[in-house]
């Protein structure tokens, strides 16, 4: 197990994204970057995190915890609900995360993401073979630089294999629209019918076109909601919804609070920027 002063002996910094006395957020392997956004490496104390409400993206999260007795790994499904993390119960423990992309998590376990949405589950019941190797690569790692690349190894060795070929457009062009477009010229750009980028959507990804379009939308108007020189009224022009109130009603079905009250207390709230 390592311990914080590990984190900052770690040098390579073309692959640290964040990096403080408790946490720090790396970059994974460049052959996983299609897949995994980041690992994170945390020590929690009894401030840190505690009471965080993590924003959804659509996309799932391995959590390993580790001590001195034992490693429990969870998986968190594809997210389409806030949820609050409470990681002050973990204070003097060792907390790796696995952040994934949309549809990364297919690619690594082949299961039907529809079938995992906002479930939180013991990993060892899904891949008990995986499991085992992502416990083996922490209990060996003696430092921040081995633990990462053991875990890039496993995961590059373990892969199930490439998502659809017509889903990664699909993707691509809704993150380029910012979320803002429809399914029908989304199925046309592709050429495959709404019925059939719907299956493809909630096999790969865990939801629907317009859901994920929709959670896209939602976290794409955080980097304008952070700048408070921008009223809402424009922020919502910007991110093309019909009028004020449907943003802030499209907002608080996602994120549980309005964009006002997400602006008054942003530091209560946890969102992952590279996910998209």
């Amino acid at each position: 197990m390592l311990s914080k002063q590990d984190l900052h002996t770690y040098r390579d910094t073309s692959r640290v994204l964040l990096r403080a006395d408790e946490f720090i957020c790396l970059r994974p392997h460049l052959r996983l970057s299609a897949y995994i956004s980041n690992y994170n490496i945390t020590f929690p104390t009894k401030t840190l995190l505690s009471g965080i409400t993590t924003i959804p993206s659509g996309c799932a999260t391995l959590t390993i915890e580790q001590d001195d007795s034992r490693i429990a790994i969870t998986l968190d499904g594809p997210a389409t609900k806030p949820y609050i993390e409470l990681f002050a119960a973990a204070e003097g423990k060792q907390l790796v995360s696995i952040e994934f992309k949309p549809a990364g998590l297919y690619a690594l376990t082949g299961i039907r993401q529809s079938e995992l949405v906002d479930l939180s589950i013991d990993f060892e019941a899904v891949n008990p073979k995986l499991s085992k190797l992502i416990s083996e690569a922490l209990e060996q790692a003696g430092s921040v630089r081995e633990l990462i690349n053991g875990l890039d190894s496993v995961l590059l060795g373990n892969m199930y294999g490439a998502c659809h070929p017509q889903l990664n457009p699909a993707l691509q062009n809704i993150v380029h629209a910012a979320g803002n477009i429809a399914v029908k010229r989304l199925s046309d750009e592709i050429h495959y019918s709404e019925r059939q980028l719907n299956r493809l959507f909630k096999e790969h990804v865990g939801v629907s076109a317009k859901s994920f379009s929709r959670l896209v939308r939602i976290n794409k108007s955080f980097h304008l909601l952070k700048k408070p020189q921008k009223s809402l009224t424009l922020i919502s022009d910007v991110m093309g919804f019909h009028d004020l109130a449907h943003f802030i009603h499209d907002f608080k079905s996602v994120c549980g609070v309005t964009p006002g009250e997400y602006r008054n207390k942003m530091s209560d709230f946890y969102i992952n920027t590279t996910k998209f």
